[in-house]
């Protein structure tokens, strides 16, 4: 990796990207337990998932005292329920939690990244956050409704004056207060000669690193990575002094130090490779991936032990487990904790554990129910299954019907934002499976020409007009 006498000064607080392979930055796949397991592998530096100025503004902040970490919550109306289903529901589940961090095993490697599109509510909820990270991060590269519907992400890509004042604000108020790094991660603009711009100014606001996402704003994961501007990016990085990492398609700790080494820029930022499987940022000198069941063994393990929302829990096991394993089918159908532990035939002291935590997050019934439910199944004949199903779907519409104007009132920021994020997952699926096609016609290709030059050529491989990497 290149070194340099040319560097903007590390705060006392911060830390140098320089020489660092990291965790990048995922929504449901960069909460803590994911982070935790990063960090026990090798990661010299994690990121957290983006989180919006506003849900943070206005959120309390809590000790959890039976493992220690920092919660930040904001509590729903009461949603309608009524006091006996308040009262047995835990404190826990009362307040959504809209950021949890552990101040003892990750803090000074730990990166927050912001969603804002306003320097005034950047300013506001980095600083709620900043005592305990060791750097903020503005996101300008994500390219979801998520982000952009409100001005944010990759959308700051489009208001370059908005972006800088952004990112100054930050250093100055925030960054210069609590003596940590700002840093800023962006993606490829359409042209070569957009991006440059971009990055020229990007680099005189005060920032401590750049992370570049090869890929332009309108292109999915599923499409490869550009790197051919990626030197250029370093070396403009480089002489200003900031630090530059490379994200898109990079596999593990051994090629993102490779990449980096090959186009001169100063670390490397793994995502999807990691939310698989994350001891890819474990180096092969020193045992290299692990097989996925110690993996998801110690993920069920981590997840406990920091109290993980269920729904997160079982997503991302749902990424580890090979597809074709038999416990797969069974993870569809789990309902809690303790059937995962069962299903992963773990022993019977993770279990208990599992029992404890699904008892004080409500949810020792469900495995019950789900199985009573199947069994009644079973024993029904076609007809008389067809009609229970008739009968129980206009019972639950009615319940949907009455229940519809709290549910509204009850959806905080975190919950909206939760529920887009999943009509963005299944469109990543649906990429995922075009995925294979595209490939195979770009190896038919790449023997007459060099593909990935152009968001021209990217939309020529898949048969559809081109669009501008910088329109919403």
């Amino acid at each position: 990796m290149p070194n340099t006498l040319n560097r903007v000064p590390i705060p006392k607080n911060g830390v140098d990207y320089r020489g660092k392979v990291v965790l990048a930055p995922m929504v449901r796949s960069g909460e803590l337990p994911s982070r935790l397991m990063a960090l026990k592998y090798g990661a010299d530096l994690v990121w957290g998932p983006e989180t919006i100025d506003r849900a943070l503004i206005g959120a309390s902040m809590r000790t959890n005292p039976r493992n220690s970490t920092l919660e930040f919550t904001r509590t729903p109306s009461n949603g309608g329920r009524s006091k006996e289903e308040s009262s047995n529901n835990s404190s826990t589940e009362k307040e959504n939690v809209i950021y949890r961090l552990h101040p003892t095993l990750e803090s000074r490697r730990l990166i927050f990244q912001l969603g804002s599109a306003s320097p005034a509510l950047a300013v506001q909820a980095a600083t709620l956050v900043a005592p305990y990270v060791t750097g903020i991060d503005l996101n300008s590269g994500c390219p979801k409704p998520f982000s952009t519907s409100g001005g944010m992400g990759a959308a700051l890509l489009s208001t370059p004056d908005l972006l800088c004042d952004i990112l100054s604000s930050l250093v100055k108020e925030v960054g210069n207060k609590f003596e940590i790094g700002i840093s800023v991660k962006i993606r490829l603009l359409s042209t070569p000669e957009e991006t440059r711009a971009l990055v020229e100014r990007l680099v005189t606001t005060g920032i401590t690193g750049l992370t570049i996402h090869c890929r332009t704003r309108s292109m999915r994961k599923g499409e490869r990575a550009i790197r051919e501007q990626l030197k250029m990016i370093g070396e403009i990085c480089r002489e200003a002094g900031v630090a530059c990492l490379v994200n898109g398609d990079v596999d593990d700790r051994d090629h993102g130090i490779r990449l980096a080494e090959e186009f001169a820029v100063d670390g490397a930022m793994i995502a999807t490779a990691a939310e698989t499987n994350p001891s890819i940022f474990r180096a092969k000198a020193d045992g290299g991936k692990a097989d996925w069941k110690e993996v998801c063994a110690e993920y069920m393990r981590v997840a406990m032990e920091v109290e993980n929302r269920w729904g997160n829990t079982k997503f991302l096991l749902a990424q580890m487990m090979p597809g074709k394993e038999q416990g797969r089918r069974g993870l569809s159908q789990a309902k809690n904790y303790e059937h995962v532990c069962r299903i992963l035939e773990l022993d019977e002291q993770m279990i208990e554990k599992g029992r404890a935590l699904d008892e004080l997050l409500g949810m020792t019934n469900r495995e019950t129910k789900s199985t009573q439910k199947a069994q009644q199944q079973q024993k029904m004949g076609a007809a008389e299954k067809g009609q229970g199903k008739r009968s129980k779907a206009k019972v639950k519409e009615k319940e949907k019907q009455m229940k519809r104007p709290a549910e509204q009132e009850e959806k905080s920021t975190a919950e909206i934002a939760d529920k887009v994020v999943a009509e963005d997952i299944k469109e990543d699926d649906r990429q995922a499976k075009r995925q294979k096609v595209d490939d195979q016609v770009r190896r038919s290709r790449s023997r007459s020409r060099t593909p990935g030059h152009s968001v021209e050529y990217v939309a020529e491989v898949r048969q559809e007009p081109a669009q501008s990497a910088v329109t919403a």
